[in-house]
């Protein structure tokens, strides 16, 4: 995860392709066949067999997640300047 130094739309694109990249790989080896993104918890709870890749699999989600929310409010706020 990214420091708050490190928080530039250019870190932080770098940072979600990373994650997307190990995310797609645990979805193709567990087939995560979700058909909306409201299932994939429950579908990833169902089909994943570690716990590690499980826990993985949570985590990767959260840090997109607070990644996504990063980039858009430093978007918004170089709108605003």
């Amino acid at each position: 995860m990214l420091s708050s130094e490190q928080l530039t739309l250019t870190n932080i694109r770098k940072a979600l392709d990373e994650i997307s990249g190990e995310m797609m790989a645990l979805i193709q080896q567990y087939d995560l066949d979700a058909t909306t993104a409201l299932d994939i918890i429950p579908v990833a709870r169902r089909k994943i067999s570690l716990p590690k890749d499980y826990t993985r699999f949570l985590e990767l989600s959260l840090e997109g997640r607070i990644l996504g929310e990063a980039a858009t409010a430093l978007e918004q706020a170089t709108c605003e300047e």
